[in-house]
């Protein structure tokens, strides 16, 4: 069965009563920012043996319009940061060197990663705004992390007009979570993983900004899984998937894209970015070798004045020294995205028989209380 659209698991963390800090937005999703759409094609189809290039398939891609479909040659300023770079995203020398891109964001598998972005380029040059007098070249943003435990990854089932399906689809509102999009076949912390997204609210100055984030989480030893302060993952120790010494470690990536509306400047997102990898560390892991933990974080509180021909743009932007509430925003968010994406994610079983469980719900409500949590 291939699935365009993906209601995803309507059970989030908070329903569990797992205590998170902060104000989240009304939807606590990245849409949550005016303007922001998401989009996500589904593929999940066979079982049994691998047979590369036939299945089973476990896998898909996300996508993400930081200013929406209508806006997709609007520019956004942007910063990016490495935790660890066992892992691709495209376009980011290029944000490196100009601190902005425009179009939109995809997630996928490491294998689909070229494929996905091919398919913004043909969806951006099909789009209605393209000009190409003016849009004489473009680099998007495609990430990746790996699948290939649950997915034929070396099938390269994900198509270009998987990618543009999840172009077209994208909407503002409720975000899938969960087993869903780039998301579908990923694990973390040998629990099912996959998509989740927060976000949280702050008042600068008599000003409320709103930073919402996105993450295809894949990563993470069980052992390492700490939920709110609690050794959850010494714990839950059931179905574990890899037996192995202490001292080796499982591979695994995430993704996080963090959106505000806060005026920022290239340098200021790079700082934003990095905090992306503080709220994961809040989850246990210390960024493992076998990782790609790479985050991307911009602003769509400025048009971006270097985007387009003949424009003379007036720019705001919040001093440095007014940056803590948005630093914590983002740690907050990114932490409670990562437990989202754990706690929607629902049991699956792919290529091989592989299989791997959900994190159980009652159990791990048990652990919490344990711990007065």
């Amino acid at each position: 069965m291939t699935t365009l659209t993906n209601p995803g698991s309507s059970v989030r963390a908070r329903d569990l009563g797992i205590p998170f800090d902060g104000e989240p937005g009304g939807l606590n999703a990245i849409t949550d920012v005016a303007g922001v759409e998401v989009g996500f094609t589904t593929l999940v189809t066979g079982e049994g043996p691998l047979r590369i290039g036939e299945g089973p398939v476990r896998t898909g891609v996300t996508i993400i319009h930081p200013r929406g479909k209508d806006g997709a040659f609007d520019g956004v300023w942007a910063g990016r940061f490495s935790l660890n770079g066992n892992g691709e995203m495209t376009g980011v020398h290029w944000i490196d060197e100009a601190g902005a891109f425009s179009g939109p964001v995809a997630i996928t598998n490491t294998h689909s990663v070229g494929l996905a972005h091919h398919g913004i380029l043909r969806w951006l040059v099909r789009h209605g705004g393209f000009n190409p007098e003016t849009q004489l070249w473009m680099l998007p943003v495609s990430a990746e992390t790996c699948d290939e435990y649950l997915n034929d990854i070396n099938g390269q089932h994900v198509t270009e007009d998987h990618v543009l399906a999840a172009c077209d689809n994208a909407t503002g509102g409720p975000v899938a979570e969960g087993n869903v999009g780039g998301g579908t076949g990923m694990i973390c912390y040998e629990f099912k993983g996959g998509t989740g997204t927060a976000s949280r609210r702050c008042t600068i100055k008599g000003e409320t900004y709103t930073t919402g984030v996105l993450v295809q989480a894949n990563f993470g030893t069980r052992r390492d899984l700490s939920i709110r302060g609690v050794p959850v993952g010494r714990h839950l120790k059931d179905n574990l998937l890899w037996e192995r010494p202490p001292h080796v470690h499982a591979q695994g990536s995430i993704i996080a894209i963090a959106i505000t509306d806060a005026p920022l400047m290239p340098l200021q997102l790079q700082r934003i970015a990095k905090r992306i990898g503080l709220g994961v560390a809040r989850t246990g892991t210390p960024s493992e070798n076998g990782s790609g933990d790479i985050f991307l974080a911009m602003s769509t509180g400025n048009e971006v004045s270097d985007m387009g021909r003949d424009v003379d743009a007036t720019l705001r932007y919040l001093p440095s020294h007014e940056l803590d509430p948005l630093f914590l925003a983002t740690v907050e968010a990114t932490e409670e995205a990562i437990i989202n994406a754990l706690v929607a994610a629902e049991t699956m079983t792919g290529q091989g028989g592989h299989t791997v469980h959900a994190m159980d719900h009652e159990a791990l409500k048990d652990v919490m209380k344990k711990y007065g949590r």
